[in-house]
């Protein structure tokens, strides 16, 4: 007799699509290790007391929400650690998460993030160019949010296009300051009755950032706090998919109507600038057993001062030295290291060419 054996089959994940309802409860309903990226806008808990006006004694239009407001610390902290623990149950081993917040409640995301496992990469300073002022005068006027980077756990492979955010930096590291407005002008949503859809609703600047920089086309992006869907429309521009988790139905709805009219980027636009360090390594004896290069044959250093015979086994010999072509070249030039694939260079009809070149095209093969 037969035996047949029955798996049980992987839930589908409710991709492009808002979940309404509580984001502990929508979390811990979805597969686990299905997530890519997590980015979280939770309540800020700003315990504020009555109302606050400016000079002209107009009201500011604050954050009053009921779901910014809790009992306690004690309670805003159960909070957290529940939300979090559902959020790391559903990334991905080598997935990450991204929380931002205010000195009001930052400190308490950050020890909590490391009470789970968490491995904090960076915090990032959202320094604002267009902060509301302090309208009391009895404070610093709080121009900056704080936002944490983490990965699942110590050691986890996370994303980290470092090309691609260099390329939108003009060439210039991304550094974890950075100055943005904050939504103002046609970005700035509002409801039927012309007021603001959301108060605290963030810059696509801000997500764009971070969703280039930390996922890769076709990842999928969860946002356990939606809102008016900030999230979902730049990962949908960008060639991501998301989940949105909002219990807010007015929220919902306007998210809705903004994901509709947002198209996504065609495949040229979504190509990035990749890392050296993300492409298919190639060792440079592969070279040689392919017959790109023959033993024997002589390699040029930059400015044909040195010169290198390539051994079969993929190693060079030069001046009484012999190893990779990065130690050959480390040591003729008698620096502590050398990239070998720009250092040498072959003859071919008479010009110097870099081995690089052959590099790259078994990388192009593989891709």
């Amino acid at each position: 007799m037969t035996k047949t054996t029955v798996r049980a089959q992987q839930p589908l994940l409710p991709l492009n699509q808002i979940l309404a309802g509580d984001c502990i409860e929508m979390m811990n309903s979805l597969p686990e290790a299905s997530i890519d990226l997590i980015f979280a806008d939770p309540p800020y808990n700003l315990q504020l007391r009555g109302e606050l006006h400016r000079p002209d004694n107009s009201k500011v239009d604050a954050v009053d929400d009921a779901w910014d407001q809790f009992g306690s610390f004690d309670h805003y902290d159960r909070f957290t650690r529940d939300w979090l623990a559902a959020a790391r149950r559903i990334l991905k081993p080598n997935g990450a998460i991204w929380v931002i917040g205010s000195y009001h409640n930052v400190f308490r995301l950050g020890a909590e993030l490391q009470n789970q496992g968490y491995w904090i990469l960076n915090d990032v300073v959202w320094r604002k160019s267009n902060p509301m002022p302090n309208f009391r005068g009895k404070r610093l006027t709080n121009a900056h949010e704080t936002l944490i980077w983490a990965s699942k756990g110590e050691g986890a492979k996370y994303t980290f296009n470092y090309e691609a955010l260099k390329a939108l930096n003009e060439g210039v590291q991304m550094r974890s300051d950075w100055v943005l407005p904050i939504c103002t002008g046609n970005e700035r949503l509002k409801d039927d009755a012309g007021d603001k859809a959301h108060p605290t609703q963030k810059p696509e600047a801000l997500l764009h950032r971070i969703i280039l920089g930390t996922t890769n086309p076709g990842d999928v992006v969860l946002d356990p706090f939606f809102g008016t869907g900030t999230t979902g429309a730049v990962a949908k521009m960008l060639g991501r998919d998301y989940i949105g988790i909002e219990r807010e139905e007015a929220y919902r709805k306007v998210a809705l109507k903004r994901l509709e009219k947002v198209r996504k980027f065609d495949k040229e636009a979504l190509e990035t600038t990749t890392s050296k360090r993300a492409e298919p390594r190639v060792p440079f004896g592969q070279l040689v057993e392919r017959g790109m290069l023959r033993p024997g044959e002589e390699l040029y250093s930059i400015g044909n001062r040195f010169k290198a015979k390539v051994r079969a086994d993929g190693t060079l010999v030069g001046n009484d030295v012999k190893g990779s072509i990065h130690q050959v070249g480390a040591h003729l030039e008698g620096a502590p290291s050398c990239n070998g694939w720009t250092y040498w260079h072959f003859k071919r009809e008479g010009k110097l060419v870099p081995i690089d070149l052959l590099r790259q095209q078994i990388r192009a093969e593989l891709n």
